[in-house]
């Protein structure tokens, strides 16, 4: 197969099977559009074409077949017809996604109570009451959605910290972040109490809170396991590490690993998330590596309902399902304008469709 020929099927695919193709072979290959998409799968295969080519040939495959068109409309024979011959015919009925015959949400719809609810008094949740008194004998692992209030235990359990004479450190993956939260716990806890570290601001060193990236703390703690005794570092209550997902990160995790171990054994850990995908087993190597348990507090009820929209590059907005909440099913849940809308961003994007 020569490479136009190559670059012509793949252009007939769906974005999903791009997708599947580049798994493993395209790094970041959802933030690129479909052009550019075949462009790299293309110059990736370059390497091996005869096995990438096998793997377009098996995934288109795997696709359920359209059903047939009468013979005076039928078009000339692709590329991607050659796999029909390779693999014995499929059920058609079972194969094609069903449509959902709700009426569709109009955008006013789906936009509607979207804004900031009415003030009303703040009652913590049994799972943030139990984070903070976990603490207190055992690491703790907070796995929960976005927005369900893990800030709330990490102030908490900090508030506790401080009042017993401790220091607190919160770490953070990016120096804007730590910006925020610097900026963030000032307020509530006063500006004279809440220090920050990164590698361009250090402010308030000795303040019972610091804030700094993950980086600075593994640091820190590589200066004390070299015998540079830091008096923050002895005075160690509570470390708390947010967005602790980047465990996984193949570049950054080590930073993650090599803190969590060289971590003092009289500091207890909460590692925050809201897209671990395994915090069990997270969990788990805390309990063997660490002088104390690691509990695991995990749900995944969201406090703020998610809505998924669809903003094409026109900017034109539409919303994303049917309903007015993300549904779980088939693909039959799409909504109409978001389906064309997909359709045109395709033939816009796609190579043989530059623009005259």
């Amino acid at each position: 197969m020569t490479t136009d020929e190559l670059e012509k099927l793949l252009a007939q695919q769906p974005m999903a099977l791009l997708h599947r193709l580049a798994r493993g072979r395209i790094h970041r290959h959802f933030r690129v559009g479909k052009r550019r998409l075949i462009d790299l799968l293309i110059r990736h295969s370059a390497e091996n074409r005869a096995g990438f080519e096998s793997d377009v040939m098996a995934l288109i495959g795997e696709r359920p077949e359209r059903p047939a068109t009468p013979p005076q409309a039928a078009p000339a024979p692709r590329a991607s017809s050659h796999a029909k011959t390779q693999h014995a015919p499929r059920q058609k009925s079972h194969h094609h996604e069903p449509e959902s015959h709700e009426p569709s949400v109009s955008l006013p719809e789906w936009l509607s109570g979207i804004g900031v609810p009415p003030p009303q008094p703040f009652v913590p949740d049994a799972w943030q009451v139990e984070a903070v008194e976990r603490l207190q004998q055992t690491d703790v692992i907070v796995s929960v959605p976005t927005g369900s209030g893990k800030t709330y235990v990490a102030v908490e359990a900090a508030r506790r910290a401080i009042e017993e004479n401790r220091t607190v450190i919160y770490t953070s993956p990016l120096k804007a972040l730590s910006n925020t939260k610097f900026t963030e716990f000032s307020r509530i806890f006063g500006a004279d109490r809440v220090g920050i570290l990164t590698g361009d601001r250090r402010d308030n060193g000795q303040a019972p809170l610091l804030i700094m990236t993950t980086e600075i703390l593994r640091n820190l703690l590589y200066d004390a396991a070299g015998g540079e005794i830091d008096l923050r570092l002895d005075t160690l209550g509570l470390v708390i590490m947010d967005e602790s997902q980047y465990i996984a990160d193949p570049e950054r995790g080590v930073v993650w690993e090599e803190t969590i171990i060289f971590c003092p054994s009289q500091a207890r850990l909460l590692l925050l998330s809201a897209s671990i995908g395994n915090p069990q087993d997270i969990a788990d190597w805390l309990t063997s590596i660490r002088p104390v348990p690691c509990h695991l507090i995990r749900h995944s009820k969201r406090t703020v309902p998610l809505r998924a929209g669809y903003l094409h590059p026109d900017g034109k907005l539409t919303p994303l399902f049917r309903t007015i909440g993300i549904p779980h099913g088939h693909a039959g849940h799409w909504h109409p304008e978001a389906k064309r809308l997909f359709a045109r961003y395709e033939e816009e994007t796609m190579p043989s469709g530059r623009r005259r």
